[in-house]
């Protein structure tokens, strides 16, 4: 591993990474290598994931396209020094920021959405000026494949590499010298992420979960919304970190919700999605198997079938459920969705805030004094009123967790800014010169104050 970033090293002090133009010119040639690749990375998640063509490409090819073309319109501008004013006790000063890349970046993606997850990062990284090593998930062995060969065929290595394997690998890579880590993965595995990072004190972004949760309350237009978080939730087979984990719903108007969201369940996937393009299916047996164990056969509502050599799990939802059942114990991470009822909108405020600060929340309302009323009493790293998942999809927004589920946002500008240091820098005048900083300090005090106070 010293060999590999000793290559990035050298590569970087060239000085080529800070060009503007040499990032622009990486930039349009990772969007032409996506765009060769483009059919083999969506049969790689049809594969991996069982992922549609229209998901595949929007949630993932399209996604990283679409940045990359956003990214590049506004890169000149982002990366130019930033003035600031500067104080009166600096009289005779200028006062700048300058976007100073990190040096060598490592960017580890997980399964759930392993092309996106890995290149978008990745465009950041580029636009400030970083060289990369990438580290793909090994449970989606096909995507990774595609991966590998795209950016061995596009990118010199000593500026971009792509290294594979398993958490052996990973281990070395989170306890060697990187400039920067950034994680996307578990809250288990950032913990452990974070304590090497710090033992070489090397700055991190982490994007993690949690258990995100959806709230329905009365007011809400209950059709809308057991669409919108039906479509959310099953979304990538509920593989996705900003999935609505659990709903709270008003008890006046659960029946009907449930029922909504079954009908949603059927128009989405039909009366057996197991047969439908449209349903992915569970990444590996092992998690497969996790999931199982968390469906109580007694609190199924609807769903609950599964197939094993498949990997297939039925949408499910679960009703009836409190918060001493396993399946309220941990992030979901799969498609399964837990309905709890309320009455007092404090009690489902006392809940959520009472445990770890999720990644995301939603709320379904259209009463106003709700919406104030949950965003001001919770906390969590992003989310929606009225919608699931689409905060997600802006450049304009940066999109990260808070707490345990996570640290740093990326997205648009917040990407090139998380790959980037700022560095502060005074040019001062030569041709004037305070006498007032200087020693003796004696009678100076008095006129200290007037600039200081």
């Amino acid at each position: 591993m010293m060999d590999l970033l000793n290559q990035h090293r050298r590569f970087y002090q060239t000085l080529k990474t800070k060009s503007l133009d040499f990032r622009l010119k990486q930039l349009l040639t990772l969007r032409t290598a996506i765009k060769k690749y483009e059919k083999d990375i969506i049969v790689a998640l049809e594969q991996d994931l069982g992922k549609h063509e229209f998901e595949a490409y929007t949630n993932e090819v399209g996604f990283t396209l679409d940045s990359i073309g956003y990214t590049m319109k506004h890169l000149k501008k982002w990366a130019k020094d930033q003035r600031v004013k500067t104080p009166i006790h600096q009289f005779g000063s200028k006062s700048f920021i300058q976007f100073e890349p990190y040096g060598t970046v490592l960017i580890i993606a997980p399964f759930n959405y392993p092309f996106q997850l890995l290149i978008e990062p990745l465009i950041g990284a580029i636009a400030a000026g970083n060289t990369v090593v990438l580290k793909p998930s090994e449970y989606t062995v096909h995507t990774e494949a595609v991966i590998l060969k795209m950016m061995d065929e596009f990118f010199e290595k000593d500026y971009i590499t792509v290294i594979t394997g398993g958490r052996e690998m990973t281990t070395e890579l989170i306890n060697s010298k990187f400039d920067y880590i950034f994680f996307t993965g578990s809250v288990n595995v950032g913990k452990v992420v974070m304590k090497a990072a710090a033992e070489n004190l090397i700055p991190v972004t982490l994007e993690l979960g949690g258990k995100s949760p959806t709230i329905v309350d009365k007011s809400a237009k209950v059709d809308l919304a057991a669409k919108r978080i039906a479509w959310g939730k099953f979304l990538n087979a509920g593989q996705t970190c900003i999935a609505p984990d659990y709903v709270y719903v008003h008890q006046s108007i659960e029946p009907l919700f449930k029922e909504k969201l079954k009908t949603y369940i059927h128009e989405f996937y039909g009366h057996d999605p197991k047969e439908s393009v449209d349903y992915g299916h569970i990444v590996t047996k092992r998690h497969h198997n996790r999931l199982i164990d968390l469906i109580h056969p007694e609190k199924i509502y609807s769903g609950g079938s599964h197939d094993h050599e498949k990997l297939y799990i039925e949408p499910t939802i679960l009703e009836n459920v409190t918060w001493s059942d396993p399946v309220m114990g941990e992030e979901i991470f799969g498609p399964i969705l837990p309905i709890l009822k309320f009455e007092n909108l404090d009690e489902v405020i006392d809940m959520i805030t009472s445990r770890d600060k999720p990644l995301a929340l939603y709320l379904f309302a259209e009463d106003k004094s709700v919406q104030d009323k949950i965003l001001k009493s919770t906390s969590f790293g992003g989310g929606a009123i009225n919608d699931t998942i689409s905060h997600v999809a802006s450049p304009y927004l940066p999109f990260g967790g808070v707490g345990p589920s996570g640290m740093g946002g990326y997205h648009g500008k917040y990407s090139f800014e998380v790959f980037s240091h700022r560095r502060s820098l005074i040019k001062k005048s030569t041709k004037i010169d305070m006498k007032l900083i200087y020693p003796p300090y004696k009678d100076k005090v008095k006129l200290a104050k007037l600039f200081m106070k």
